[in-house]
């Protein structure tokens, strides 16, 4: 990734000299010797990094009040302070104003890239504090070794190293967020910042604010869109079905074009940002049903991956269940307890409507509810009435409907039940229900024939022979 470095040197032999070093050790370099040159260029698209001069002869302020304006509205952006007549009362002013360093001239070219470097690290990791402070907890691995998941994991590593723009569909709650993330890790832009909203938790008036940024009336920048703050990185959009119409035609622009206009503003921005959007609405619909731009659905569909649903990858609920309880374990201070053979397969029967962020919801409250010893494993009679979701339970009326059959119609009714939430739990593979029940294929098959089950009766799924 180039980092952009924007220098302000009123000289123009050092100007030039420092943008050559600059260009030779691989950053995108702009120049400019006055500080309304240095404003114009600021307006039209934030720099990674900002040079800038003490002195700046014949301009409208000198460094250290344009340093100052600057910082008001872009707080996190380093800006190096440089100068041939350094005083320490002015080094300590521009420190205290936010400049990062300062260097007087004249000065090596290792100085000024080692200053360079260092002050951009900084502002990285600042970046990275303050977006894991302003978000919830995020795993960094999708955890599970099911088909659907190698696959996954397979198109990720391949898709990543592209510059294409992703379409992830899938369910609420089954880590389309994660997915993107990895997407942008794995990419030529992991160093660059990763930026996430959710178009469906911003009232629509002011989508366009959030994405693009404001201006007032007098050109000054009131707010930074999420679109400069992910310059160099990804954008990624949630639920972008609810996006406003208006919107759309916007982000088409940006597509094609890469530059944008703020909100207020009279000239255009520029930027190199990657988009990946998702969706847990059917676009394809909703662009049938004229809510949904069809030739922004075309750009934004390039490379279309799904998430796929918990329930169809049960066999990963383990591997899910002890990823959880590790991590909670590790932030919360909770024991780590162990969930028995019986409350397992308990989780794995269960349809999991909200997915992978259901199933961790429900592990953290099992490990706050959990009472006894903590080296005893959960189990299925100790699950506490707050996660019945996950329990296999029966009311009155099933009861007094056991007790009117007969004995053979009772074992019928809880044989019938008990495979199908076996055959649930291990995804419809039949070679799997059958090692676990203790029954050859053949026999379950007969069995399954028997009580009225066949292969396409499970749930409206069907069931997979899978040797």
């Amino acid at each position: 990734m180039k980092y952009d470095v924007l220098i302000v040197e009123d000289e123009d032999d050092i100007r030039t000299m420092i943008g050559g070093i600059l260009e030779d050790d691989g950053y995108e370099v702009r120049l400019t010797a006055k500080s309304d040159e240095a404003i114009t260029a600021l307006r039209s698209r934030k720099p990674s990094l900002m040079i800038l001069d003490v002195w700046l002869k014949g301009s409208s302020m000198d460094g250290i009040e344009l340093l100052d304006s600057i910082k008001k509205s872009h707080p996190n952006m380093p800006i190096i302070i440089i100068s041939g007549h350094g005083t320490v009362e002015t080094a300590v002013s521009a420190i205290r104003k936010g400049a990062y360093d300062y260097i007087v001239k004249p000065f090596k070219a290792d100085k000024l890239l080692v200053t360079c470097k260092r002050a951009l690290e900084n502002a990285r990791l600042k970046s990275e504090n303050e977006e894991l402070k302003g978000r919830s907890f995020h795993d960094i691995a999708l955890v599970g070794s099911s088909s659907h998941v190698v696959q996954l994991k397979q198109k990720i590593m391949k898709i990543a190293a592209t510059n294409s723009r992703v379409l992830i569909s899938g369910q609420s709650g089954s880590g389309k967020e994660l997915i993107a993330r990895l997407l942008h890790e794995n990419s030529l832009r992991a160093k660059g910042p990763f930026k996430a909203v959710n178009a469906a938790s911003i009232i629509p008036e002011r989508v366009e604010e959030e994405l693009f940024g404001v201006e007032d009336d007098d050109g000054n920048l009131n707010k930074i869109g999420l679109l400069e703050r992910a310059h160099n990185g990804t954008l990624y959009l949630d639920e972008v079905a609810d996006m406003p119409i208006e919107t759309q035609g916007k982000l088409l622009r940006l597509l094609v074009e890469q530059r944008f206009r703020r909100l207020g503003g009279k000239h255009d921005v520029q930027v190199d940002v990657r988009v990946i959007t998702s969706s847990s609405r059917d676009l394809f619909k909703e662009v049938n049903l004229g809510h949904f731009r069809e030739d922004l659905f075309h750009r934004l569909n390039v490379m279309p991956l799904e998430a796929p649903p918990l329930k169809e990858r049960r066999e990963d609920i383990p591997e899910l269940v002890e990823h959880f309880i590790t991590q909670l374990a590790s932030s919360t201070g909770l024991p780590a307890r162990r969930i028995g053979a019986d409350a397992m397969a308990a989780l794995q029967a269960h349809n999991w409507p909200g997915n992978v962020r259901q199933l961790r919801n429900n592990v953290e409250r099992l490990l706050i509810l959990a009472t006894g010893d903590p080296n005893q494993p959960i189990t299925l009679e100790t699950l506490p009435p707050e996660v019945s979701v996950v329990r296999s339970t029966k009311g009155h009326n099933e009861n007094e409907k056991m007790i009117s059959l007969s004995l053979r119609d009772a074992r019928e009714h809880f044989e019938r039940d008990y495979l199908k939430a076996q055959i649930q739990r291990f995804g419809g593979n039949i070679s799997r229900t059958a090692s676990f029940v203790g029954m050859e294929r053949s026999a379950l098959h007969r069995k399954l024939k028997s009580l009225g089950l066949s292969s396409n009766d499970r749930d409206g799924t069907e069931l997979k022979s899978k040797l």
